[in-house]
């Protein structure tokens, strides 16, 4: 009897543990972990190991990643090889098998979207810092965001499935917003269709796509390679010809080839974050999209 009544006391005490344990998610990348944030709410632990005003292709690694990739019931990457220079080896400091590729904690936001770019081809490093899986910027595109917030939910859920219905509650209630957004978006960028842009890298081309913008060239010679003076230069007919109206950088890039050829070229440079970030309030995902759209409606009028 003295047994069961300690049985029973140790039952009741460790009952509170478990019912408080989240779901400890770690997301590589600021644009997904806005999506994720959408669905979880209170219901996990949410930690982002890339910020919104750093490069996404470079990240520097830290030693408290691996310590906190050690701990994570489940790790969101981006995909399409975005963090194939500074994830795997994180990844593998870790010791967590759950994490590892194909591990049953291991999810890419890339997974089941269409992405553009995807080469057929041979691929070497002459040809730049090339993603031959596909360009993996697709988070710009709203509606690819929609799909990705699917597909994060439904990983989500088959983790935890005690929250599932608060999970899917969460993601309806996402959904709902960012439909009506996507009308309000759509009509605001249908008078700009066709507008001819230069970009810094591939980041706005499924933004271009969406809306009907052209990108007609870009600052890096190459995929990956820093702009040169050369070749920003052989730009500037071009983009004269095509009548471009924006030079469209990340604001984390340096504006000065950016404004030389905007302003020999007529066209207006506009710096904008390419993954939500603290500041100008574009946190999360729609309302770092709202703020795109913002941005290019006022450049483009």
């Amino acid at each position: 009897m003295k047994n069961l009544k300690l049985m029973t006391i140790a039952a009741l005490a460790l009952t509170p543990i478990a019912a408080q344990a989240k779901l400890n998610i770690v997301v590589t990348l600021p644009d997904c972990a806005a999506l994720v944030r959408e669905i979880v709410g209170d219901k996990a632990t949410v930690t982002t190991l890339a910020q919104g005003a750093e490069d996404p292709h470079f990240v520097t690694p830290r030693p408290s990643y691996t310590r906190t990739l050690n701990k994570a019931d489940l790790l969101i990457d981006g995909g399409a090889e975005l963090e194939i220079g500074w994830l795997p080896p994180l990844v593998s400091g870790a010791r967590n098998r759950n994490i590892n590729p194909g591990g049953p904690g291991r999810v890419s936001a890339s997974a089941g979207i269409r992405l553009q770019g995807v080469r057929t081809g041979p691929v070497d490093r002459s040809q730049g810092d090339v993603h031959a899986a596909g360009n993996p910027h697709f988070l710009l595109d709203p509606l690819r965001g929609k799909a990705v917030a699917q597909n994060l939910a439904r990983a989500v859920m088959r983790l935890d499935a005690g929250n599932a219905s608060v999970y899917q509650q969460n993601l309806d209630a996402f959904i709902g917003r960012l439909d009506k957004k996507l009308i309000e978006w759509h009509e605001t960028m249908t008078a700009h269709k066709g507008s001819a842009l230069v970009t810094y890298h591939s980041n706005f081309d499924y933004f271009a796509e969406r809306y009907g913008l052209r990108v007609v060239g870009q600052l890096e010679p190459k995929p990956g390679l820093p702009p040169t003076p050369g070749h920003v230069r052989k730009l500037v007919p071009k983009a004269k010809a095509e009548k471009v109206k924006l030079v469209v950088i990340g604001s984390f890039r340096s504006r000065r080839l950016a404004d030389f050829l905007a302003k020999q070229s007529g066209a207006t440079t506009l710096a904008l974050p390419i993954m939500p970030t603290e500041s100008g309030g574009a946190q999360d995902y729609i309302g770092w999209i709202d703020r795109l759209v913002s941005e290019f409606d006022k450049a483009l009028k």
